[in-house]
């Protein structure tokens, strides 16, 4: 029985007139569109390409696709109404997609002379779904103001501040009696009296024109909306940027400018009247620029709303954001003679338009989502030809003791037809309890059919609307059997059913959802003297409770117990957050509905399948753990706070006892997770589990505490691992990478001064290791210690950014190696200048580009939950993996090409020395000129990184994959510095000079103290202008062998020193390495 309800009489006589025209033609309309619902919905037989079927004179048609199966339906529909219909046969409303899908659909619908425009559903679709439920009445304080006088107003007591922006919002009724200029509010400061304010009058046309006063500045007049005694819904905002000011009206933009005002703030400190026109502050009223007629739910805020938010405060959606005042009587100073009232106020939805498709459009239309039309319900083909296949298999025996127990038609022989009455809530509650007594002889196991048939007739009694005139009685006797029989439907002994039809259904999820939806009507048992209605069976319990936010209280706790463990089920929602909540909305009702869902319930229906927080495949490791599934580990829990009937999500603590895997398994890690069901992912699935907002706070073997930031259903994940590792074992691989970034940091920094100061010649080759040593030697800098940044997120941010930049950066520098070294081997026609510019495009240039792109475009999922690196879990890490296998992939090619041609030349070299050199000479040769390459470009090219994805196999290529890259900077410092003949060269140039300076200082002393006379000249302390004797520089003479023997002890090119380039070398090779070049210096 569906009852519509009326706002309660309203004292004022012309008041009630205007709210009953308003509400009546609403609400009868509200109550014919449910009860057109609920008739005899339209069936479908046999399988066809266009099946034309009637029901009650409507026809359906059935159209085939490739991979979809379409039901047209002629019956029209509200949008609402039409997205139940299809939601309860299993369907969803006709999705909008592509252009050109939609052309296709549009033929398709053409050909089979189907009349169009059909509804659409989009991605919003789970926000239009709750439109219904918050379109329920919400009651609301009046402010009177029957008569225009200069003494009735309204005085706001909240602080104002600075504004550079503002958004006013209210509900008014307009006194279509009066033409005067009315004024809804004024704001006055003492500076200037009409700093801010909104009047308005009626034309002679019957419109009311609004117009919007800043800093004294008087906007023209626009007409906004009729003067037709209705509720109209209006925002007005401003903001100090453009001096920019809009005006909106039910929801629509009526009039907007820029340039009224001057840049500057709306001053604080002032005086917000309502109804009345200050000419001093906050007095001085005349009658002529009152306000009559009647306003409601007025709220301001320091911003400047967007359309989507002025249509939520239309809603009556509370917004917190930058909330200056939410409307609440109390809150205000009213002059006694203006009479306040308590309507029940019906509020439109948040989106009172809906897309359609229209012939010959290429994009969606829109249109009121009230008015009724045809509409297309959408089936996967599989999941039609299963819901075939199972209604023509349906248990008869079970259908016909239902149907005769109840002495109606409760369940039909046809899963797409369907019969039933007008849903009166005593006959439901018979009916279900029926259903349930009939599932108990089953011994709770029933066929696929019948539990499509038992799962479509809840979801049909959870979409009822069930008003507050219902008896109370008869509702909780229907809630309670409603639980039994959901309790019945989740029994672990229909697991291999629900296997069946978990692809119709969408999961067990879906019971979840339509539990939720029931008991919320419950809240309208509660009344002071019974502030709890509690139902319990075996699978599912459920809790409402009415929280008094008067009363100094603890936090609002629902507990379960479990009869074989000593540990409780646990949600609580801080009761400080509660009464905040409510301080800020007035003194209103309150509500907690708190379900409960058995663990052995959902332990084999929902776990991994449904799971985007686990991202790991079975056969990639991290090295440690490889990942081995995801499964429901506890019951599922969840909270819901309701505020006037209207939803709100808060923070909630939840702690659930769970199972333990690891006695069973010891070389498996279980890893508890806290996780929510989101429905609005992956909606074709019933949704998925997600941990946004959601962290571990504690955890022991089998239980597990959490905080997450909203209310919904929440549980607790295991995650299995193969454990691959130790904890010696992996103690051991941390201090070696320590050890080894420390040493590799340390040669890394010689290295680099050494190129600096030793003043080795510069060249395209030097500048390039110059900038890969910085690079790496900053990477191996921040990971030594990016483990004390994790407890600070701000830092860790950095921390992880830097990380990511410089370790890319290191990889484009070992990049631009490679390019170096194959502009060496193959000839590139680009002069160095370019090529120079280019290699600093590539090595810092690309890396800054990833860097900052991937901040910019998923800077909330950048960073990985316990330490300061990128996000595993995500495709983050995409940001560095890929390019690395880019760069690793081309200096493999690269690779490969230099030890071709290096193994080629000494093929040649080799025979040309065939008479002078044994086999195993010319064997050692070319073994050696493929074995150099390797070894020197390996580490510089970044090949040695490869072995990361071996370190899964065994612990052996863990150390050889630690060794190689913790140890790479040490490897740069041999090759480069020790055996590099460039950098030997420049420091024996150094000593030489050295050397050489000590001797000219020596010999200029020598001279001095032999002289025969110590004479005074200007050129006395300064070197003789001869050229110094050197070795460098001069000739050694015969005549002077002291001299000779100590100059060639410092001469390299007299004695060169064991390098590996001399090793099995008979000439200079073809390619020249670039860690091995032969000295410049003297010979």
């Amino acid at each position: 029985m569906f009852v519509c309800v009326l706002p309660f009489d309203i004292k004022n006589s012309s008041l009630h007139k205007m709210h009953w025209q308003h509400t009546k033609s609403s609400c009868w309309l509200h109550c014919f569109l449910i009860g057109s619902l609920s008739r005899s919905l339209l069936g479908l037989t046999e399988h066809a390409n266009n099946h034309t079927l009637r029901d009650f004179g409507s026809p359906t048609t059935v159209i085939e696709a490739p991979l979809d199966v379409y039901e047209y339906v002629s019956a029209p529909l509200n949008w609402w109404q039409a997205d139940k219909y299809c939601e309860q046969r299993f369907a969803e409303l006709l999705l909008e997609s592509s252009e050109s899908e939609l052309s296709k659909l549009q033929e398709l619908l053409r050909s089979q002379r189907l009349t169009l425009p059909v509804w659409l559903s989009d991605r919003g679709t789970p926000l239009k779904r709750q439109v219904a439920k918050r379109r329920r009445i919400h009651p609301l304080q009046v402010l009177e103001f029957r008569t225009k006088t200069d003494t009735k107003f309204a005085k706001v007591l909240a602080e104002f501040p600075l504004l550079p922006a503002i958004s006013a919002c209210a509900y008014v009724q307009w006194d279509n009696k009066s033409k005067e200029i009315a004024t809804i509010f004024s704001y006055a400061v003492p500076k200037l009296i009409n700093e801010f304010q909104l009047r308005g009058y009626t034309d002679e046309e019957g419109l009311v024109r609004f117009a919007l006063i800043v800093h004294g500045y008087h906007s023209p007049y626009f007409p906004v909306f009729r003067s037709d005694g209705m509720w109209h819904h209006f925002c007005v905002t401003w903001q100090k940027w453009n001096s920019s000011w809009e005006i909106y009206t039910d929801g629509k933009k009526k009039s907007s400018a820029k340039g009224l005002a001057a840049f500057q703030d709306i001053d604080e400190q002032g005086t917000f009247i309502i109804g009345q026109d200050q000419d001093s502050l906050g007095g001085s009223f005349k009658e002529k620029d009152s306000f009559s007629g009647n306003i409601t739910d007025l709220n301001v805020w320091r911003k400047v709303l967007t359309a989507d938010q002025v249509e939520r405060a239309r809603s009556c959606h509370r917004m917190e954001q930058d909330l200056i005042f939410a409307w609440n009587t109390t809150h205000l100073n009213i002059e006694p003679t203006v009479q306040e009232t308590t309507v029940q106020f019906l509020c439109p939805g948040p989106s009172e338009e809906c897309k359609i498709l229209e012939s010959g459009r290429k994009i969606p239309g829109f249109i009121s989502c009230m008015q009724a039309l045809p509409f297309v319900c959408r089936y996967p083909r599989d999941v039609y030809l299963q819901l075939k296949k199972t209604q023509s298999e349906p248990d008869h025996a079970f259908i016909n003791r239902v149907n005769s127990l109840a002495n109606s038609t409760v369940i039909p022989e046809n899963i797409f037809a369907d019969d039933t009455q007008d849903l009166n809530i005593t006959v439901v509650a018979d009916s279900l309890h029926v259903i349930n007594k009939a599932m108990a002889e089953e011994n709770g196991t029933v066929g696929p059919a019948n539990l499509l048939f038992v799962i479509q007739f809840l979801k049909k009694v959870a979409d009822a609307e069930i008003s507050d005139q219902e008896k109370a009685e008869s509702l909780e006797d229907m809630s309670r059997h409603f639980v039994e029989v959901a309790g019945a439907v989740l029994e672990e002994q229909n697991t291999d059913t629900w296997a069946e039809i978990n692809p119709i259904v969408r999961g067990p999820m879906t019971i979840v959802h339509t539990v939720n939806r029931v008991v919320s009507n419950l809240d309208q048992l509660l009344t002071p003297e019974r502030n709890k209605v509690a139902i319990q069976h075996k699978n599912i319990e459920v809790e409402v409770r009415q929280v008094a936010v008067a009363e100094e209280s603890s936090n609002d706790v629902y507990t379960v117990e479990h009869k074989h463990n000593p540990r409780a089920d646990q949600i609580e929602i801080p009761f400080n957050e509660v009464k905040r909540l409510a301080e800020q909305r007035g003194p209103r009702k309150v509500t907690v509905i708190n379900t409960w869902y058995g663990y052995g319930s959902f332990q084999n229906f929902i776990g991994s399948a449904n799971s985007n927080t686990i991202n790991q495949d079975s056969s990639v490791s991290d090295g440690g753990q490889k990942y081995i599934s995801t499964q429901v580990g506890s019951a599922i829990i969840s909270s819901t706070m309701l505020i006037d009937n209207e939803e709100i999500s808060t923070p909630v603590y939840y702690n659930l006892w769970h199972k333990n895997e690891s006695p069973q398994h010891h070389e498996h890690l279980v890893q508890p997770v806290c996780v929510f069901w989101n429905f609005s992912i992956s909606p074709e699935t019933g949704g998925m589990w997600s941990t946004l907002g959601c962290t571990v706070l504690s955890s022991v073997s089998d239980y597990t505490s959490c905080f997450c930031n909203h209310t919904t259903n929440f549980a607790i994940l295991l995650q299995v691992y193969e454990v691959q590792r130790t904890l010696e074992e992996e103690s051991t691989l941390k201090t070696l990478t320590f050890v080894g970034c420390g040493v590799s940091f340390c040669a890394l920094i010689v290295t680099f001064i050494l190129f600096l100061a030793v003043g080795v010649p510069k060249s395209e080759r030097t500048t390039v290791h110059k900038n890969l040593i910085f690079a790496l030697a900053a990477a191996e800098a921040l990971l030594m210690f990016s483990e004390l940044a994790k407890t600070n997120e701000v830092v860790c941010i950095t921390v992880t950014a830097f990380l990511h930049l410089f370790f890319m950066a290191s990889f484009a520098w070992m990049l631009v190696e490679g390019l170096l070294l194959w502009s060496k081997v193959v000839a590139v026609n680009m002069s160095e200048d370019r090529r120079m510019k280019f290699y600093y495009v590539t090595g810092w240039g690309l890396p800054i580009i990833i860097v900052g792109v991937t901040l910019a475009t998923s800077f909330n999922k950048y960073v990985a939950d316990n330490h300061c690196w990128l996000n595993v879990q995500t495709d983050i890490i995409w940001a560095f993996v890929g390019p690395v296998l880019f760069i690793l992939t081309v200096n493999t090619f690269v690779l490969f090409r230099v030890v071709m041609v290096t193994v080629s030349s000494a093929r040649r070299r080799s025979k040309m020395l065939t008479p002078s050199y044994s086999l195993e000479k010319q064997i050692g040769i070319q073994v050696w000129a493929t074995a150099k390459p390797i070894l020197v470009l390996l580490p510089v090219l970044g090949l040695t990184w490869l072995c990361g994805v071996l370190v899964h196999l065994s612990i052996v290529w863990a150390y050889v994959f630690i060794v190689l890259n913790s140890f790479q900077g040490l490897y740069i410092f041999l090759v480069y510095a020790i055996y590099n003949s460039e950098v030997r060269n420049a420091i024996q140039r150094m000593k030489e000079k050295k050397k050489a300076l000590s001797f000219t200082n020596c010999s200029h002393q020598i001279n001095y103290l032999s002289s025969p006379r110590n004479t005074t000249s200007s050129e006395t302390g300064k070197l003789s202008p001869s050229p110094p004797t050197s070795s460098i520089s001069t000739p050694i003479q015969s005549g002077s062998p002291a001299l000779k023997e100590g100059i060639m002890k410092g001469n390299l090119s007299s004695k060169n020193p064991v390098s590996i380039s001399s090793i099995m070398s008979t000439e200079k090779p073809v390619v020249e390495l670039t860690a091995f070049k032969s000295s410049v210096g003297c010979r």
